[in-house]
């Protein structure tokens, strides 16, 4: 059986291991019962089974907004991705998608058009969708006199049939773009993407269209990369090609205001302190738990974090409570009540006060990049509750 959940948490002090509590006689349906609860609780329905991962592209652009989340302000105190030039308010979860290839490629021999079609199946039905963008890459072309180039997309509404019907087709962007830049250029396509969801089979992708000079000709070099060329390099390819990224909301988590943020701030700064009883018991504060994502073989589609620190709390909540254990009113009235009588009520508890989310960047059953926000996974403060 999977004796990897053995393991799942490694509890780790400063300066000495924890011993983990053995659980060699959990039985194997129990063991089954635990995996699918981590599963659930990641949002998942059953663990991603990885073919190959070495066909699976991590897009540079991902692995950058993951290290923002993890080394910013975001990590610590929004649940919501950093989404710069993104029409969406909020979203936890950015999903990104690749050119699926077919006969029609080879219709599209010149650089300057090309139909992309991208299979968004794999989204779920019960998160929002919020916004959608076609990325495209490009190189800097100097020497250019047209320095101007025209990028439209479209939404194939309706292929046409040769000799018989003309194909239907739906504006959704239009940018003017300087070929002596080479920034990536992202295309607003939430109308298609919305489309295709609602009626799958009604996806007949999106064709990409460039056009230089006032004459809407077809430009001579070639500057924005919608296509493979015989030059380019299997690495190179790999992160210049268009992507197709996804934003969603599952629902799952609540927003914060700007005075919650600061008020949890606030609280961070003021309660990182650890004290001991006089008996030696410690009173109520955040101690070391460790999840370790690659120890458990989840790291085949676990693509980044190796682990996190979870965090958890643990002490005594001792009477009278004072201000530094982060105390509600409840807790303070409960004190008094269990000083004065242990059998009228129990004391408080030591709980988490203050949870923080955590980002991860990982492959789903259809072995798509995901990159999604887990509320409340991060102990950042306790209290006596």
């Amino acid at each position: 059986m999977r004796a990897w959940l053995f393991v799942l948490a490694v509890l780790a002090t400063f300066k000495e291991i924890v011993q983990v509590a053995s659980t060699d006689n959990l039985e194997p349906d129990k063991l089954e019962q635990i995996e699918k609860s981590l599963i659930s609780l990641l949002g998942m329905e059953r663990r991603p089974k990885i073919i190959d991962r070495t066909k699976i592209v991590i897009p540079d652009e991902l692995q950058d907004i993951f290290n923002e989340m993890m080394t910013g302000h975001y990590a610590m105190d929004s649940v919501s991705l950093p989404m710069p030039g993104v029409h969406a308010k909020s979203a936890n979860t950015i999903r990104c998608f690749q050119h699926e290839g077919s006969k029609i490629d080879n219709r599209f021999l010149e650089h300057h058009k090309f139909r992309l079609f991208f299979n968004v199946t794999t989204i779920p039905q019960q998160e929002a969708l919020k916004a959608a963008e076609l990325t495209l890459s490009r190189k800097v072309i100097s020497h250019d006199k047209m320095r101007n180039h025209r990028l439209l997309v479209y939404d194939i509404i309706k292929p046409g049939i040769k000799g018989k019907t003309d194909p239907i087709f739906l504006l959704l962007d239009v940018k003017t773009v300087k070929t002596d830049s080479g920034e990536s250029i992202k295309l607003d396509v939430l109308p298609a993407v919305e489309r295709w969801l609602k009626k799958p089979k009604n996806n007949n992708g999106l064709l990409v269209q460039i056009t230089s000079g006032k004459s809407n000709k077809a430009p001579l070099y070639r500057h924005i990369r919608l296509k493979r060329s015989t030059e380019d390099m299997d690495d190179d390819w790999e992160q210049q090609q268009p992507f197709l990224y996804t934003y969603t909301d599952d629902g799952r988590n609540k927003q914060r205001s700007i005075r919650e943020v600061i008020a949890t701030r606030h609280k961070r700064a003021t309660t990182r302190r650890q004290h001991r009883r006089k008996d030696g018991r410690q009173i109520c504060q955040r101690k070391p738990l460790y999840i370790d994502f690659t120890s458990v073989g989840w790291n085949d589609w676990i693509v980044a974090p190796p682990g996190y620190d979870a965090y958890y709390c643990e002490g005594v909540c001792p009477f009278p409570l004072t201000d530094h254990l982060n105390s509600t009113n409840h807790a303070v009235v409960q004190g008094l009540v269990n000083s004065a009588d242990k059998k009228i009520v129990p004391g408080p508890c030591c709980i988490p006060t203050q949870l923080n989310p955590i980002s991860m960047l990982y492959l789903d059953d259809q072995n798509k990049v995901v990159l999604k926000n887990y509320q409340d996974m991060m102990v950042v403060g306790c209290g006596c509750r």
